[in-house]
């Protein structure tokens, strides 16, 4: 759903803006990701020595990088959907179907994620879980906090925009709902050409 569909509420705004502020952060792990890459690739060929501390760092970064980064991608609304139907839709039913798809499948997975990994995470910590590697990283736990985190922030996310899609469906007026559609239309005229 276009972003500029969906007017905003005071809480959603903020919500937003905490998202973003973390995405526009965390771009800079892809420079740090690829720094690891080219120095671990270096030491590879040039030198014929592998680290595997550098294997597991990159698998670490990508892993912070794509599990951080879904609620940024969900936030921008640039994540993967069917837009040759979407497209098509009128903005109300575009966003019925948001709210259903938020409130029949996606918080449920969230749930279901955060539920099952605060466990995956707890027994990695109780046991101090290291890499099973010879000279891997230790703290295995502090890497598998990150996936009941990303889906933490994803749920904010989330909620955010079934603040915005509530809204759209239920409170906002009229006027606003046509305001909002028009714009829809204009940008899909644009777009067209």
């Amino acid at each position: 759903m276009a972003l500029d569909t969906l007017p905003h509420t005071p809480l959603s705004r903020q919500l937003d803006n905490f998202v973003q502020w973390i995405g526009r952060g965390l771009s800079y792990i892809w420079l740090v990701l690829l720094f690891v890459i080219v120095i671990n690739v270096l030491l590879r060929y040039l030198f014929s020595e592998g680290r595997i501390e550098l294997e597991e760092l990159q698998w670490h970064l990508y892993c912070i990088g794509f599990l951080l980064g879904m609620s940024y991608a969900y936030q921008a609304d640039v994540h993967i959907r069917v837009d040759v139907l979407h497209e098509r839709f009128s903005p109300q039913l575009r966003a019925w179907i948001e709210l259903y798809g938020i409130l029949l499948f996606l918080i449920p997975f969230i749930a279901l994620i955060l539920i099952f990994s605060v466990q995956f995470v707890s027994s990695s910590f109780l046991v101090s879980e290291v890499s099973p590697s010879p000279g891997g990283l230790p703290f295995r736990w502090a890497i598998k906090a990150i996936l009941p985190l990303g889906f933490a922030l994803l749920l904010l996310t989330v909620f955010a925009r079934l603040i915005r899609v509530w809204y759209f469906l239920f409170i906002a007026d009229e006027e606003t709902t046509d305001c909002l559609t028009a714009n829809d239309e204009q940008t899909e005229e644009t777009h067209g050409r």
